[in-house]
């Protein structure tokens, strides 16, 4: 999704319709206290009586917060007539609510990950997109630069090549999730960028549809990125990504990941060996070096040989010593301005490969090992902190700090420090 992640390691989910909330029986200027009681049948749940009081409550207070909003909105240019269409009809979405706060605790492993992001399933509905939408394909690959098997991947992984596009009312979510949610500053921020949207003309207020966080279309802008980098590549005068026709959305994507600096022809990645002794510090994305130096300190592809000469490029080890690890070159940090999860860019990058052919993934996986849950992660950094390995603060995030903190414990326990935050280390440090 771009501009932002959402579910776990970063990635759209499979997105669902999802049922409004009740509409309210009671008449418009009619109160409450006032409204006739229907009798309730002898087998009618009484929490049905309080889900209605409740939904009432919030639609009530999130009509206070659009009145204020509208003022704010009509301040940054949109007029009244928008505002008025926008929100005709918008109730305040008590399931937006709840996926905005009980997001599962677990992640998945990065094998997890890859298994369903480069599924059979999903490799062979890739080829077959390509095969239809060839020349659609080919022509924005022409205009921007973007092999199309990369720009299908990211079709893929984010709504299964268009299937699962969401259906989520967008005014609806976003202003739920201004008025009541998280990160309201940021919600409203996607609100008014969806407003203008509608001002543009580019679709009309109940035919932009999306996901509950306000991701839209087959490839999921979020409406800032969408009004920065979305494009009209049928020529109609819209930018329409969320037509059943793909054109606009692909080309949209093709035209964001050039906007970043994507280079044609150079991989996202490539599968490397280690040799044994590898220093693992040399796995981070500061260091940087050709593949022939790389290959001089005996890292090399899978078929034993240096890797081709396309560019500088980092060592990855998204599984610590245990798993795969890669040769990420400049193209990585293209597809992670997308999303920045490290799973979702080699689930792109791996999709994209295999769409073209390419070989599956030849490295084993950790598989007896699982995903830490977000209490589990804040546990091993308080456990390393008061060790004397300092993670820089406890928000259940395995960022750069963390691994640091884990590869200096390795060190001194005599493990291989590969900086993997692992079940058995969280073991080891109870």
């Amino acid at each position: 999704m771009i501009g932002t992640s959402v579910g776990a390691l970063g990635t759209s989910p499979l997105l669902r319709p999802v049922p409004r909330p009740v509409e309210q029986s009671i008449p418009q200027g009619v109160t409450l206290a006032s409204a006739p009681r229907p009798k309730l049948r002898p087998t009618q749940p009484l929490a049905t009586s309080q889900e209605t009081v409740t939904q009432v409550a919030s639609n009530a207070g999130l009509q206070r917060w659009i009145d204020g909003f509208e003022r704010r909105a009509r301040a940054q240019g949109i007029r009244a007539s928008i505002l008025q269409a926008a929100f005709r009809g918008v109730q305040y979405d008590a399931d937006v609510i709840r996926r905005d706060r009980n997001q599962s605790e677990f992640t998945k492993t990065i094998w997890e990950y890859l298994d369903s992001a480069a599924s059979d399933s999903r490799i062979a509905n890739g080829k077959a997109a390509l095969r239809k939408h060839r020349r659609t394909l080919d022509a924005i690959e022409a205009r921007y630069g973007v092999e199309k098997e990369v720009v299908a991947a990211v079709w893929g992984l984010e709504s299964a090549y268009g299937v699962h596009r969401g259906k989520n009312d967008i005014v609806q979510s976003l202003a739920t999730l201004a008025y009541d949610g998280r990160r309201g500053k940021f919600f409203e921020e996607q609100l008014i960028a969806a407003l203008k949207i509608l001002q543009n003309g580019d679709t009309s207020p109940r035919n932009m549809t999306g996901s509950w966080a306000g991701a839209m279309g087959h490839t999921q802008f979020i409406p800032t990125s969408y009004l920065a980098y979305a494009v009209d590549f049928t020529g109609d005068g819209r930018r329409d990504i969320w037509a059943d026709d793909p054109t606009d959305a692909l080309a949209s994507t093709a035209a964001y990941l050039k906007r970043f600096g994507w280079v044609k022809g150079q991989p996202w990645g490539v599968e490397v060996q280690l040799p044994r002794g590898f220093d693992y510090a040399q796995a981070s994305r500061k260091i940087t070096k050709t593949p022939a130096q790389w290959a001089r300190l005996g890292v090399v592809g899978t078929n034993g040989r240096a890797v081709a000469n396309h560019g500088n490029a980092s060592i990855l080890l998204p599984a610590g010593g245990q798993g795969a690890a890669f040769m990420i070159f400049k193209n990585f940090s293209v597809i992670e301005r997308y999303n920045a999860a490290d799973a979702y860019v080699i689930g792109v990058g791996h999709l994209s490969d295999r769409i073209n052919g390419g070989p599956a993934i030849k490295s084993s996986w950790p598989r007896g090992d699982r995903a830490l849950t977000f209490a589990e992660r804040k546990e091993m950094q308080q456990r390393l902190t008061r060790a004397g390995f300092n993670t820089q603060g406890v928000d259940g995030r395995i960022g750069p700090n963390t691994i640091q903190a884990v590869r200096a414990y390795q060190r001194n326990q005599g493990l291989a420090p590969d900086g993997y935050a692992s079940l058995s280390l969280l073991k080891r440090l109870r």
